[in-house]
């Protein structure tokens, strides 16, 4: 080869690899304009086969699914990996009103509620490096699919969820509306590595308007949430043998008819190492209920009653306004299978919880209750530096009302009825630690502030109470032992400062 030749050859190689290159990179990062594959964002378009479309193009190369302003009327789209859909400021992507668009989906994880579960708008399973973002709004039109004269389980058939990821790794939901879904308004299955991250959430238009369901996640982040929904809010589940850890819940503000943060009710698989701060729940701006009441039936609802384990908890900075019952701690003993071929769970745990620095104001008149049954209490609870306002208005005759177990009961802040203390009733425990702790009422209140039975190895300290304006005790104690309370603010006759029974040893009081 003489030396033309030669230059000519070199020439030829460097072009091919550039050209090579430039095709890499485009092939690396495209976006892909939905109206390009024919979409129209009129609101009466069926755009189902032109969304996927450029979803599945995008698969190829990766890159984003970009929607324009407009409307954009949808069923089920598959979301695939290293696809990001992005929904543009100005732009709605509209969920069919009818169940024909929206095919069966199998999830690949046996769960609670799999019978019938089985719908989306936005479907993802085992895919990895997905996201949803942007400033545009995602509506499932879930008041089309009101079933008003069905019973359980046939109502929660044929309404989908508006956003299901299932067995998904790398999954990111940020800056988007959600609103209206026919069910929960999103379910996290099963995933590893899941952000959601500054969404707006609004969901009233049908039965099980859950917010959220984180169920069986792992290494999640949730923050920036502003959310109101009829059912419950942000929802850590386990409705499968999967756990849900290794989550943190951060700086948001969450309205519910319901509990607004929620472990449970479904529990297999249990939850371990948790970490929620620096939220404010208020009441709904909806003052019309499906479930619920308006204000909320809970604050902080923390269950577990189908086996599993919760361990390793901490909530910490939460100001609450208007729920029911701010705080509620709850192991029982429902038992119910994930699926009917599954062993019946055992027994399960709570242990290893700290709550901490909470303000709750316009609570009713119900109190709040950390219980657990006389087979497995509750272990290692702490509470520190909570101040209660409670609407108040309980009688005499209610100390001496008898609490059932409701060993199987569905969990729920008011499922023992007005309790026989005003403030905190707490049964079937061991290792409570509970400090600074302050309660108010606004109407007379004739039970004690704190009700202790078959607790064990427990202490009460620094406690300001209002004065009641009867003879009745600070806190009664039934069937427990080695107690220490110490009031810091003491408006009570020395001699009802504590009020137990025979049963009760080693119980220690003292004015600090």
């Amino acid at each position: 080869m003489n030396i033309l030749d030669s230059y000519f050859s070199g020439l030829t190689m460097r072009i091919l690899l550039v050209l090579v290159a430039v095709t890499s990179v485009q092939l690396r990062a495209q976006t892909y304009d939905v109206r390009h594959s024919g979409a129209i964002g009129d609101g009466t378009t069926d755009n189902t086969l032109f969304i996927q479309k450029a979803i599945d193009s995008c698969a190829v190369t990766g890159g984003k699914v970009y929607i324009p302003k407009g409307v954009y009327l949808s069923g089920t789209l598959v979301l695939k990996s290293n696809v990001t859909l992005h929904v543009s400021a100005g732009a709605t992507l509209l969920g069919q009103p009818d169940t024909k668009f929206y095919p069966h989906q199998n999830s690949g994880i046996p769960f609670y509620g799999e019978d019938w579960a089985k719908q989306a708008l936005i479907f993802c399973k085992g895919q990895k490096n997905v996201a949803i973002e942007g400033q545009g709004m995602i509506d499932g039109q879930g008041a089309a699919f009101v079933k008003t004269t069905l019973k359980k389980p046939d109502r929660y058939k044929d309404r989908p969820y508006l956003l299901w990821f299932a067995g998904c790794e790398n999954v990111s939901v940020t800056g988007v509306r959600l609103q209206n879904s026919a069910f929960w308004m999103q379910h996290y299955l099963g995933c590893k590595y899941l952000r959601i991250d500054g969404i707006k959430i609004w969901n009233h238009s049908n039965k099980n308007n859950d917010m959220m369901d984180i169920d069986g996640c792992s290494y999640v982040t949730v923050s920036n949430i502003i959310g109101d929904s009829d059912d419950d809010g942000i929802t850590i589940k386990s409705t499968s043998p999967l756990v849900s850890e290794h989550i943190t819940i951060t700086n948001c503000v969450l309205s519910s008819h319901c509990s607004a943060i929620k472990f449970g009710t479904e529990s297999v698989g249990g939850f371990r190492n948790i970490a929620i701060s620096n939220c404010v729940i208020k009441p709904s701006a909806q003052l019309k209920t499906i479930y619920g009441k308006p204000g909320g039936i809970g604050g902080l609802a923390m269950e577990i009653v189908d086996g599993g384990m919760m361990e390793n908890i901490t909530v910490n900075n939460l100001v609450i306004d208007g729920a029911e019952v701010p705080l509620f701690v709850r192991l029982g003993n429902r038992a119910r299978k994930h699926i009917e071929s599954a062993n019946t769970p055992g027994l399960g745990k709570i242990r290893n919880i700290s709550i901490s620095d909470v303000v709750a104001t316009g609570a009713g008149i119900t109190g709040c209750s950390f219980t657990g049954i006389s087979r497995a209490p509750i272990e290692n609870i702490s509470l520190h530096n909570i101040s209660v306002e409670f609407a108040g208005g309980g009688v005499g005759s209610d100390i001496q009302r008898v609490v059932d177990e409701l060993e199987d009961a569905y969990p729920e802040g008011t499922m023992f009825g007005k309790l026989p203390a005003f403030g905190f009733y707490v049964r079937h425990a061991r290792d409570i630690k509970m400090s600074g702790i302050t309660l108010r009422y606004k109407t007379a209140e004739q039970r004690p502030a704190f009700f202790v039975s078959d607790t064990h190895d427990f202490s009460i300290l620094d406690t300001h109470v209002k004065p009641n304006p009867g003879p009745q005790a600070m806190i009664k104690v039934e069937k427990s032992s080695n107690g220490l309370i110490a009031a810091k603010e003491y408006h009570f006759p020395a001699a009802n400062f504590i009020e137990k029974d025979k049963l009760s040893k080693n119980i220690i009081g003292k004015k600090e």
